[in-house]
């Protein structure tokens, strides 16, 4: 190893690692005597707050010492407080979780009664511009990515169909089909159950396959829970609808693709990446400096190891960095495979704002988070390969698709002192979905991230 290389990795592996122990939360302090303390309320999306929002918040109370924490239903559906007991000061320190659908934290932020903002969507426009005087909801500070969910369709698990398009399911739920045996499953009549409108959930779907055009099917079943439409599903032959990732329960997962993109069944590697058709981030939004520090201590708490370990145990897929080998590998094209040989993808997909090769909130993040995982190691082999959304010609995306890998690779150096092995735009080629829809340009933008096997330990 080179002395700039040492350097770099002795500098970078000690800011970390003190970063790691600020994000630790400190031990509760100048608690009243004997008395209940609120310290914040999150507001918002089900899928969050259902499960995972508690498993956070319970774990942050007991790092901070608190006792004998539990959960306990408030008498109103989908509200729960999170509580415990300070021995010290024998105070209850107390959080209170309203799940109620994704806008109900906008609005909770916006009124005052939520410091968070739990969303299973991005803040709309008409959203962030009400908060424009508390934050700007799309900047670093107030936009923080918790976890990765995929949208999982499902079917009962006897139903013959494995696999959908993205346009199929826009015409299943909008009752275009109306038997199972128009789309090569046994004949009965499909039953369609879906989220309630409050929902990120129900938004996220409506803008991935309904879109524009399509309106959901008077006869749909509307369910406020994700657990409870599973449940459903999973008991009628003839339904189907769709859940968050980590309620799929006894229900049977169908592989979806978009346009002429590969058919995927939501997993670690295909949500991670966020190439899966129906995946999408899970969000916590606060004000860019919160005037009450528990919120940045919870924000930090979840973002960290501890934090995004509950987020995998929650059945949602965290933000850690894996090296896989795609299932699909050995159908990518040979230019693609000759490229890649001897390599494995990384669970990351670093992307970008529309036109332009400035990376997103999430990819600021995720810099960070490779050049940890990579620190391991001992000059790694990186290899960067970018694509693009379609541009007015193939000379413009390929050129888009290599300022985007180079952008990736100007932060790995400037923060880390790693330079890739290889720097590699792909163009519009291997798309991962439509490009007619806009989510689909946004997954279409990105750079993949390929490592070399048998890194040498740098401690070797």
């Amino acid at each position: 190893m080179t002395f700039k290389r040492a350097l770099f990795a002795f500098v970078t592996s000690w800011l970390l690692a003190h970063s790691a122990l600020a994000r630790m939360p400190e031990p509760f302090t100048d608690l009243p005597y004997d008395d209940e303390v609120e310290l914040f309320a999150i507001h918002g999306s089900n899928t969050i707050g259902a499960h995972l929002g508690p498993g956070l918040v319970k774990a942050y109370l007991q790092a901070k010492g608190a006792e004998q924490v539990e959960v306990v239903a408030t008498g109103v559906a989908n509200e729960h407080w999170v509580q415990g007991l300070h021995p010290a000061s024998r105070s209850q320190v107390k959080v209170r979780i309203e799940a109620h659908g994704s806008g109900t934290g906008f609005r909770g932020l916006a009124n005052g009664n939520a410091q968070i903002a739990a969303a299973s969507r991005p803040v709309k426009d008409k959203e962030a511009n009400a908060l424009a005087q508390l934050s700007n909801m799309r900047s670093p500070q107030s936009e923080h990515i918790v976890g990765i969910d995929g949208l999982a369709i499902i079917v009962n698990p006897a139903n013959r169909v494995d696999d959908l398009s993205v346009t199929e399911l826009a015409d299943i739920f909008a009752g275009h089909y109306q038997d199972w045996s128009e789309l090569g499953g046994s004949a009965g009549p499909i039953r369609v159950y879906a989220r309630d409108d409050k929902s990120g959930t129900w938004d996220s779907f409506r803008s991935m396959v309904l879109g524009k055009t399509r309106q959901l099917v008077s006869s749909a079943q509307r369910y406020e829970s994700n657990d409870v439409l599973s449940d459903a599903v999973a008991g009628d032959p003839n339904g189907i609808g769709f859940v968050a990732l980590s309620a799929v329960r006894n229900s049977k997962v169908v592989a979806v693709s978009d346009g002429g993109a590969k058919s995927l069944i939501p997993n670690k590697l295909t949500v991670a990446t966020e190439d899966y058709a129906l995946s999408r981030r899970l969000y916590l939004y606060t004000d860019d400096e919160p005037s009450n520090p528990y919120v940045s201590e919870f924000i930090e708490f979840a973002l960290a190891d501890q934090g995004q370990q509950i987020v995998a145990d929650n059945g949602f897929v965290s933000q850690e960095l894996k090296a896989v080998v795609p299932e699909f590998y050995p159908q990518l094209p040979q230019d693609f495979r000759q490229l890649t040989a001897g390599a494995k993808r990384l669970t990351i997909n670093f992307r970008f704002y529309e036109g332009s090769a400035t990376l997103d909130n999430k990819a600021l993040s995720d810099v960070d988070r490779l050049i940890e995982y990579l620190e391991s190691m001992s000059d790694p082999e990186i290899i960067l390969i970018g694509f693009s959304d379609e541009k007015r010609n193939e000379e413009r995306s390929e050129l888009l698709s290599k300022l985007r890998a180079m952008a990736v690779r100007r932060e790995l150096v400037k923060r880390g002192g790693i330079y890739p092995k290889e720097i590699v735009g792909y163009g519009v080629n291997l798309q991962v979905a439509s490009g007619n829809r806009k989510e689909g340009q946004i997954k279409n933008r990105r750079v993949e991230v390929w490592l070399r096997d048998n890194p040498v330990l740098a401690s070797e």
